[in-house]
């Protein structure tokens, strides 16, 4: 009878996106016993249908994917189901050990035990944020922190890599009056000649790649945010094609811009990172410093 139920009961959970409690199953069945109604339950947990969370003082069962499998054993017990569910709604951003709380309504010395054997069997991973260097939020063991946790390439252990910066800024401009200097000794007239001097990110791309002074894959939009400080420092200037893509070009500048076009938060590498406090704040910025003096 049991098996029977369960697939009644999985047919209103189904129809509830946000999960459906045990008043919502009492009120869809009235007839079916609380005895029967939680083993019908069990079985939707364990054949992987339903997934249990707790949402203040109550339980709600929510239908899972049929094509998402969990990774969690069958004998984890609901405590564990819970947390793990919750860390699996944050994704890549992970979720913060206080919102994991609220969600769960577990203290914190059960929290922590459920997290540290979550941790030990490899389902879950604690990450540091950059934009908290002293607080971690919980992912699943296999996604990629998102680039708003980690920082990209611009961090390494949560520390903004200046001198990386300042090399790959050094380089770039290389390329570029490189380019430059070719065109110019082709003297093929001044249009022809600011053709021939214009780069592409890719083509920036593939000269550091070359170099091989990065250990990390630098993407399109890495090189691009770095040609942008480039550009801040007034020696290339971004040129906009006509199928909306954009191309730079050394230049040589008899006076430095002045005013607000200086600037430079418009083009910082790490603006969404910005805060009054934590490692990245305009009160320690080395480009604001400069732009102020």
């Amino acid at each position: 009878m049991a098996t029977e139920v369960s697939q009644l009961l999985l047919a209103v959970i189904q129809g509830i996106p946000a999960g459906a409690t045990n008043e919502d199953l009492t009120k869809a069945h009235p007839d079916v016993p609380a005895a029967t109604r939680v083993e019908a339950l069990n079985i939707l947990i364990q054949q992987g249908g339903v997934e249990i969370l707790k949402k203040g003082e109550k339980l709600v069962y929510r239908a899972k994917d049929p094509e998402k499998k969990s990774a969690l054993p069958k004998d984890a017990d609901n405590e564990e189901k819970v947390v793990y569910g919750i860390v699996e709604e944050g994704g890549n951003k992970g979720k913060w050990i206080r919102d994991i709380r609220m969600k769960s309504n577990l203290n914190m010395i059960q929290l922590n035990k459920i997290l540290k054997n979550l941790e030990t069997k490899k389902l879950i991973k604690a990450v540091k944020s950059v934009n908290a260097s002293k607080k971690k939020v919980y992912m699943l063991y296999n996604l990629e922190p998102d680039l708003s946790i980690t920082g990209g390439a611009w961090y390494q252990d949560q520390d903004f890599e200046v001198e990386f910066v300042d090399v790959l800024n050094q380089q770039c401009l290389r390329f570029l009056q490189m380019k430059r200097d070719s065109a110019e000794k082709k003297r093929e007239g001044p249009l022809a000649f600011k053709q021939m001097s214009c780069c592409t990110v890719n083509e920036v791309q593939k000269f550091i790649s070359d170099l091989g002074i990065s250990k990390v894959n630098l993407a399109e939009a890495d090189l691009e945010t770095i040609l942008k400080t480039v550009v801040y420092d007034g020696n290339a200037e971004r040129v906009r094609q006509q199928d909306g893509s954009h191309v730079y070009r050394a230049v040589n500048s008899p006076l430095p811009p002045t005013g607000l076009v200086q600037m430079p938060c418009g083009i910082c590498p790490v603006i969404k990172n910005c805060s009054n406090c934590g490692d990245v704040t305009a009160i320690t910025c080395e480009y604001m410093r400069d732009w102020l003096d």
